[in-house]
């Protein structure tokens, strides 16, 4: 399959040098949020964001732009079809875990996780899988989940906690980073009954190494655990993502057809129109069926009514 998308980090001094080189080649110069600047040229797109900074490419042209000038003019080196060289970690079999609904009023928190080895470490990148977050469209997302639960060799495992449990849940522990310790453990605990001879499990870093470290310890599970930010950048932590986002994404469009409302995603004023939506057809009490109750959003809707 052609590389459609392609993400690297750039040097500071880099950023300026890739707008000349896109300048002379053709591409239209555009602003973007969150960007120095954004590029076009017939179907292949480009931004650099100015978190990192980095560079993600987009388009049927993205393979032969990485190789051909990306490579050899900023990076140097030729990375694209040698990961096994710089990260040979992540064709190491070992499980991958992350999680989607943290920052959403509405909806589940979902943790996944997914065990790769080197086969299907390649089978899952031929198949552009990538961080969730660079998925924008809930039918790619369903297409990628598919693809990673087709691929031989890769097991996974999906745990949803849905919003009645989630608030229950939330009531017992000290903090949501406990709370997300405990579905990361548990996820990695499943894992490890299918696969007992894997010998590493990574976590997208989300809080001290050490709460994950003790719900881990807490269920009797021995491997080594490594836990670092940006987590996605690995295969199996990337697929994760992906199968957390399609359970998340499912349970937001059964419940908005359940109860008749769009629930918004996110946290922001859409999720106050929704919730005020909600409240309007079904009162306070069903509230905590659809929303994790501790947001200070509960507060907005309610007057402080619900806690």
């Amino acid at each position: 399959m052609a590389l459609t998308t392609y993400t690297q980090e750039i040097g500071e001094e880099d950023v300026e040098r890739l707008r000349g080189i896109l300048e002379r080649d053709g591409f239209e110069l555009l602003e973007k949020a969150h960007a120095y600047y954004g590029a076009r040229k017939g179907k292949l797109s480009i931004t650099v964001y100015k978190k990192g900074p980095k560079v993600l490419i987009q388009g049927k042209e993205t393979e032969d732009f990485v190789k051909f000038t990306l490579e050899p003019e900023i990076l140097g080196e030729a990375r694209l079809g040698y990961e096994e060289i710089h990260n040979p970690e992540m064709f190491e079999p070992h499980f991958g875990i992350d999680e989607s609904g943290k920052g959403d009023y509405f909806g589940p928190l979902v943790i996944a996780g997914a065990y790769t080895d080197g086969v299907g470490t390649r089978a899952l990148m031929e198949a552009g899988v990538m961080d969730s977050k660079r998925v924008s469209s809930s039918e790619r997302i369903r297409g990628l989940a598919g693809a990673i639960r087709r691929t031989q060799g890769v097991v996974e495992s999906v745990v949803l906690i849905g919003p009645e449990r989630y608030n229950d849940l939330y009531e017992g522990f000290s903090n949501l980073n406990e709370l997300l310790a405990w579905g990361h453990a548990t996820v990695i605990e499943e894992l490890s009954k299918r696969v007992p001879d894997c010998p590493r499990a990574l976590s997208d870093q989300f809080a001290n190494p050490r709460v994950l470290q003790r719900a881990l310890g807490q269920k009797g599970v021995d491997l080594e655990l490594q836990q670092r930010t940006k987590g996605e950048s690995d295969v199996a932590v990337a697929a994760a993502s992906i199968l957390a986002r399609e359970a998340f994404v499912n349970w937001i469009e059964r419940a908005g057809d359940q109860w008749g409302v769009a629930l918004a995603l996110g946290a922001g004023p859409p999720v106050l129109e929704a919730g005020r939506d909600f409240l309007d057809r079904h009162g306070e009490e069903d509230l905590r069926k659809v929303a994790k109750l501790h947001f200070k959003t509960t507060n907005q809707l309610t007057d402080g009514r619900i806690e």
